[in-house]
């Protein structure tokens, strides 16, 4: 049986994984197999500048995390190795990166996740992963407001140029 200081450092860990998920918008879990250190480092990175934590803990630690946090429907995802992403802010652009590193490793998988609170699959997390940043919906709406606001304004020219136009043939039959 394992003594009690063993079981107490696990409690902690449990309780400090936890605490971390109950604040998190992002929890993602990964299958980590056949990664290299290169780039394993690499993504570490990519997930650091998107103010997420890449951690490997062990299963049981992170199934009785996620039961504390009421959060069900996971435990079959974590079996074999499992890497958990967890982010505060954002979930989107995390998702990106482990999306587009899923695309370059073959073996590194996406097991399933939670989003603001809501347990995903992996379809759903890729599906969401494919969408554009907010950045870029928000400069496609501009351009297209800009291209019908453009397209307006060519056409109320037109019309100013039309009656000015019939203004000078008005103006023409006057003199006549």
């Amino acid at each position: 049986m394992a003594s009690e200081k063993i079981l107490n450092q696990k409690k902690e860990e449990v309780k400090k994984l936890a605490d971390e998920m109950k604040e998190a918008k992002l929890i993602l879990l990964t299958d980590y197999r056949g990664i290299n250190v290169v780039d394993d480092t690499i993504l570490r990175k990519d997930l650091r500048n998107a103010n997420a934590k890449y951690t490997i803990i062990k299963n049981n630690i992170t199934k009785r995390a996620l039961a504390e946090c009421k959060i069900e429907g996971l435990d079959d995802k974590l079996e074999g190795p499992t890497a958990v992403i967890i982010s505060n802010e954002d979930y989107l652009e995390p998702s990106k990166i482990i999306y587009e590193f899923t695309k370059k490793n073959d073996f590194y998988k996406i097991k399933g996740g939670v989003i603001d609170g809501k347990v995903m699959t992996a379809e759903e997390i890729i599906t969401l992963a494919k969408l554009p940043s907010r950045e870029t919906l928000l400069s496609m709406l501009a351009g297209a407001l800009l291209g019908n606001i453009s397209k307006v304004a060519v056409a109320l020219d037109q019309v100013r140029i039309k009656k000015e136009e019939s203004g000078e043939k008005v103006a023409v039959q006057e003199e006549a």
